[in-house]
This record gives C-alpha cells, structure tokens and sequence, in this order.
C-alpha cells in the first residue's frame, strides 16, 4: 500500500454504494480496507446488472455496478450473524482505525458490533454509521435509498421540465448523487475523526445520514427558499440564477453556454455575430436577463442552431465564452482532457477474461498520489490472507 493513508487500517461492513464510496475513497488514497461479504452472495451490487464481467471459464462474472465503487479492497467472506463471525468481527476492529457500516439504525447492536460494543474493545476506533436518516429522529428507524432521498430531500423537486412542458414531472438525476455526495461527506468525516484520534488517542461516531446530505446539496436552491421565501421549481435546464446557462441547440447536437457575468455576455453575442444584443437594455445585466429570459433563450438559439457543434464552439472558445458538448458516456472518455488526465484506470483481475476498467480518482496529489494497487476483489478473494493475518496476531 502506499499514498497518505499509508498505515490506516478501514474495517469495511457496508455495502451497495454510500458507504463503499466512502472507503473506495479511503483506499484510494492508501488506506487497508477489509470489506466484509455475505458468504456465497457477498455485496449486493454484484448482481446488479446487466451488465456483468465474464469469468475466464466463460461463466458470468460481477455486475459492472460492483466494480465503480470496490476498487483497492479486500474481500473476506463471513457471516457477522454467527456468534462466530461476529466474535472475528470484533477481534478485526480491535486491529483497525475505522469502522464503517450502514445497516439500519441499531441493526449491529443484536451482533455486539453497534459503536457502544466496538468502543471498547477499541477506544481509539472511529466509527462511522451511514444511514437513511441518522441516529435519531421520528425516521431513523426507517431504511433510506438514494431515489426516495431525492424524493424526500427536494432534489426532485427541482430537477426536469417546468410544469406545462412536455414530459413535465418531479425527475432523479441519472446516477444516484445522493449515495455518492453522502460517501464523500463521510469519508471527509472519517478523515477529521482520525486527526482527532490521532492527536488525542480518542475514537468517536461518526453519524452520516443520506437525508441530512441530500438537504446541505441543495446549495443555492435552499438559501434561494430562506432569503425569498418562495419554494423553488423545475426549470428544465434553465438556471434559477443564471442566464444564459443551459445547453443550446446545433445541427449536430446541443452545446452548453456557461455565461458567469456580464462581460461573457457580450462576448457571446459578438461571437455569434450579434453585438448589438449585448447592449440591448433589456439583457444588459444578469437580473435584466433573468427577467426577459424567454426573449434571450429564443434569439439566441435561433443564432446557434445555424452552427454545427465544432464551429458553434470554435466562436465560443476564441471569444473566451464556457461552453461544453453534451457527451454521451462514450464521448466523456474519448475527450483529449480525460485521455491526458488518465480518467480511465485498466487493471487485471485473474478471473475475469478482461481487464477491469474504472474511472480514476479525481484527486491529485503532488507528493503522495493516488495508487492504484488492487482491482474490485472476487468475493472471498482475501479471507485466508486476512483471518491468517488475524489469528497470528491472536496467537
């Protein structure tokens, strides 16, 4: 192992996607992380596809889903609700510097692996729960998914076409940002928690819950709601603060045009040839072009639509206006920016009959980088090593 967290030991009991993003995070960045499966079905992840790798011997392999969040783990297989499993359970968090699991609130406690039983068996251990709706409160009791966290959590709310559009309804963003912000609120956490431990030698709980996050990532949207008052709506891909900010239409496809103040305006309009819009009273400031926003949107892209893509965005980037293609998936990995930045990380696994590829941390490092040591284990890939490890340190 190397990278910063070089020597930190991460005891891994979650699964599906806050919490392995969490540790996924943690690995990348150099961390030991032991996850522990449900022997013979392991994450729940591993059968969420199509599509799945294929096995050397041409037998399906994990689901895709598994292997974006796994990366530089190892697996060990064990039944945490046997009195025996448990018992090994314990004896792992006794060598480890975190804990981190989301099983319902209070789910662990049955087992003797809740914070309260961990604690002392390990006083130094940071130990971080993941949950729909935390530790306390009329809902804690209740199981939460990414999908009804954006629900509950108003992101819907303001997400898809405006009311009277076609195709108008409440709409989820096309991958689950709610597990995946919580997983990084609590690696981030996790990381102050360790500072603490290791300045005072005092572990703690670390309380993360998918509803709190969901409600901090509306950002603007919510202080949009205290400082008016007025709840904000669907707006399609309009911004509610912005203008013009939102993608326009070409022969060949739709460019986004980022406009941040008013000088990029003006410079928007003299690249497509319309300079006189740019002193136009009524688009001068960003407040006039919110306001006449319709009137703006419709001029301009009638301007745009002559264009083609290239073109469109040659004009944009010599008059310094931001702008980017609406990619499909394929394109994202194709762009020169992500071939130089290595966003695409290929590694071998033994079993599978290709190589597994995942997307690169987008953490950069300049003294201790990111390394890249371990694909997604097969499940069970690391038990002998791990509970070897383990009983010859008992011994």
């Amino acid at each position: 192992m190397s990278g910063p967290l070089h020597g930190v030991r991460v005891l891994d009991l979650s699964r599906v996607l806050a919490g392995p993003w969490a540790t996924q995070t943690l690995a990348d960045l150099g961390a030991e992380v032991i996850k522990i499966e449900r022997p013979g079905a392991g994450d729940d992840t591993r059968l969420w596809g199509p599509p799945f790798t294929t096995k050397t011997d041409g037998s399906r392999g994990d689901a895709a889903y598994f292997l974006c969040a796994n990366r530089g783990k190892k697996s060990v297989e064990l039944d945490i609700a046997s009195p025996e499993g448990a018992e090994t359970v314990r004896k792992l968090a006794a060598t480890c510097d975190v804990v981190v699991e989301n099983f319902k609130t209070g789910g662990l406690k049955k087992y003797g692996l809740d914070w309260a039983s961990l604690e002392k068996v390990n006083p130094r251990l940071v130990y971080c729960s993941i949950t729909g709706f935390g530790q306390d409160g009329p809902d804690a009791h209740r199981a939460g998914y990414d999908y009804m966290i954006q629900a509950m959590g108003g992101l819907m709310s303001v997400t898809g076409q405006p009311d009277g559009a076609p195709g108008a309804e409440p709409m989820k963003v096309g991958v689950a940002v709610a597990d995946l912000f919580t997983g990084l609120y609590a690696s981030n956490a996790i990381l102050a928690a360790l500072m603490h431990a290791r300045a005072t030698g005092e572990g703690q709980h670390v309380d993360v819950a998918l509803f709190d996050v969901q409600a901090a990532m509306l950002a603007n949207q919510a202080t949009n709601w205290f400082v008016s008052g007025r709840a904000p709506t669907r707006m399609g891909n309009a911004h509610p603060n912005l203008a013009p900010y939102q993608p326009f239409p070409c022969t060949d496809g739709m460019v986004v045009i980022a406009v941040g103040n008013d000088g990029q305006f003006r410079a928007l309009c003299g690249a497509l040839g319309a300079a006189r819009m740019g002193e136009d009273p009524r688009f001068l400031t960003n407040a006039a072009r919110i306001e006449h926003r319709a009137e703006m949107t419709a001029t301009l892209a009638a301007l745009t639509a002559g264009h083609d893509m290239a073109g469109l965005m040659a004009r944009l980037e010599a008059a310094g206006v931001p702008y980017g293609p609406v990619n499909t998936v394929d394109q994202v990995f194709a762009e020169p920016q992500a071939v130089h930045r290595g966003l695409e990380i290929e590694q071998t696994r033994p079993d599978l009959s290709a190589p597994v590829r995942t997307v690169a941390s987008p953490i950069r490092l300049s003294k201790t980088p990111v390394a890249y040591d371990r694909p997604p284990p097969a499940l069970g890939a690391d038990t002998d090593e791990v509970l070897g490890e383990l009983r010859e340190a008992t011994l």
